[in-house]
């Protein structure tokens, strides 16, 4: 019996796309970089934002402008992040819908843990049980700090839970998790990404994972 979902945040909650290319944008114009576009960042997302930003920053980690750029992204990002971020097309009542079902949510995210809790206070209010970002003593995914830590709270084992995730990254967290995993078809990587991955359920609308909870 399924007691509880750890959701991914970007490209499975929130379409956060548009924010996360502005704020890399910024942050590369104050050195003068080339912007990047939208699908460039989209190639880019999924490994947390130190990943990001070494991705789009010219030589990557070995720039001496790189703790610079990402302090700079964070900064902006944190002020400017609820002005295009919005949750998916029947995210909120896929979550209501959850909650009347007494199944507890989680989410467990490679963004930076601010961003993470005030984006789930912001968009889910009272909806989300845990939510979890990368921090000094949580490591990004596909490391599975914040996974264990999640069911620590939340006070349920791994074969109690569902992990849904829109990337390789979460297919591959969800494996070392010992966590069912449910792909969906609306995120940043293409189903086919997520199948090659290791996914081998996906869903194309978020209504539909109610049909996995028994």
């Amino acid at each position: 019996m399924i007691k509880a979902i750890i959701f991914d945040l970007d490209g499975t909650l929130l379409n956060t796309l548009n924010g996360l290319k502005d704020s890399t944008n910024y942050a590369l114009a104050q050195f003068a970089y080339k912007e990047k576009t939208q699908e460039e960042i989209r190639s880019y997302v999924g490994n947390g934002v130190k990943k990001l930003i070494e991705r789009a920053i010219p030589n990557g980690k070995n720039n001496p402008q790189f703790e610079n750029c990402l302090n700079i992204f964070k900064e902006h990002y944190s002020k400017t992040m609820n002005k295009t971020t919005e949750p998916y097309p029947n995210i909120v009542k896929l979550l209501r819908e959850l909650k009347n079902k007494d199944i507890k949510i989680a989410v467990v995210s490679n963004k930076f843990d601010s961003a993470v809790k005030n984006l789930c206070n912001d968009y889910f209010p009272d909806l989300i049980d845990v939510s979890i970002g990368e921090s000094k003593s949580c490591k990004p995914k596909p490391e599975t700090d914040g996974i264990e830590k999640a069911l620590c709270e939340l006070k349920i084992t791994p074969k109690q839970a569902l992990y849904i995730g829109d990337s390789e990254v979460d297919v591959q967290t969800a494996i070392n998790a010992n966590l069912k995993f449910i792909g969906v078809a609306w995120g940043f990587r293409t189903p086919e990404q997520i199948k090659i991955a290791g996914g081998k359920v996906i869903i194309n609308e978020p209504m539909e994972l109610l049909n996995f909870l028994n």
